[in-house]
């Protein structure tokens, strides 16, 4: 494949990006490349609390052909347990099989390839999403994804790395009551290992979802969780929509509150063409939070695709373009002086996204 090689020099580009322009100085988010890291991934027989096939397909139920929800196959030659499909052998004749995430193996081998130089060079930071909608009220997936907080910070231990919690408020109507309980109960432990993200000192903790229609409109829970959040001496940043900029709602109160702005931007543009017109967001979006002393971590995308996932979706929706669609979006980064970037995602193969090793 082509597009893993320009990755590789993308990131070594970022990596040495001066002058540094931002409202904070150096830590483990700002001045650094953050990934996304869904870690949702599931197989029957992996011996994790829900023990079935998670996000490969639809309904848990063993993937073969036509009966998949993911649209990037990916490359499983280094992982140590992997779990057979229901597909046909590859054409190399080796069985279909694919990894679970529940996996310490797996972890630890996407963390290894996160810091090794020759693979995605030098990865510094992963942002571990959490489901509060599903994580609060069942205690399976809420053992699952403490399992799995624990598993990455057993890797990013052992290879150098930073991680960190983002909450994705995705169908959760009573994130203003339980988030700070969830953190309290699960997320706070995490805070005192070596590899836990800090910046300006504090613990790093995002919340992805904020202003956009279609999930949770409360705003005055959102400001008292920023608030409650910040009591606790903890870095707030926040994913929000992309026109943040204009939005005349009251999500504007909630974006100044916050210490880091993720401005999403996957979807909203394609081709080559595209993410260059894009740099006009990004210099105005950049310029504004420079003013209110915001820090700004724009999105990176790939490209996408998730036609196994939505039926009326179009397939490879999103091209990557042999890497010239991301290679731009990173020339745009370097070219305004933009210290931090978030890749979204890192493992994400269901969406089309994932710039982890694939077939």
């Amino acid at each position: 494949m082509k597009a893993p090689s320009a990755v590789i020099v993308l990131i070594v580009c970022l990596s040495a990006a001066t002058p540094l322009l931002a409202s904070s100085a150096v830590g483990d988010v700002v001045g650094k490349l953050t990934v996304g890291y869904q870690g949702w991934f599931g197989a029957k027989g992996d011996n994790s609390p829900r023990n079935s096939w998670g996000h490969w397909v639809k309904n848990n139920d063993q993937p073969y052909k036509d009966h998949q929800k993911f649209d990037l196959w990916p490359d499983v030659r280094e992982y140590t347990h992997t779990y057979q499909t229901g597909y046909a052998n590859l054409g190399n004749g080796q069985p279909a099989k694919l990894f679970s995430s529940w996996d310490n193996q797996t972890v630890d081998t996407h963390f290894k390839w996160m810091k090794e130089v020759n693979i995605l060079n030098n990865i510094d930071t992963a942002a571990l999403q959490r489901f509060g909608s599903y994580v609060k009220p069942d205690p399976i997936a809420r053992k699952r994804d403490n399992g799995m907080a624990d598993n990455v910070r057993a890797a990013a231990e052992a290879h150098d790395r930073k991680f960190y919690i983002m909450w994705d408020i995705t169908g959760w109507t009573k994130f203003a009551a339980e988030l700070i309980e969830d953190y309290d109960n699960n997320i706070k432990r995490l805070t005192t290992s070596k590899a836990y993200a800090h910046q300006n000192g504090k613990p790093v903790v995002c919340i992805w979802g904020f202003g956009f229609d279609n999930r949770p409109q409360d705003t005055k829970g959102a400001l008292v969780v920023i608030e409650q959040l910040k009591q606790r001496g903890v870095y707030v940043a926040g994913g929000v929509q992309t026109q943040w900029r204009t939005d005349t709602t009251a999500w504007k109160d909630v974006y100044t509150k916050l210490d880091m702005l993720q401005p999403w931007a996957v979807g909203r543009f394609g081709g080559v063409k595209g993410a260059e017109g894009y740099k006009k967001v990004l210099e105005a979006d950049h310029n504004t939070l420079k003013q209110l002393n915001i820090d700004f971590q724009p999105v990176l995308f790939p490209g996408f695709s998730w036609a196994n996932w939505e039926p009326k979706a179009i397939q490879n929706h999103i091209p990557r373009e042999h890497g010239d669609f991301m290679w731009r979006q990173f020339v745009n980064v370097r070219e305004l002086d933009i210290p931090s970037c978030y890749v979204a995602m890192f493992d994400e193969y269901d969406e089309g996204t994932a710039i982890a090793k694939a077939a």
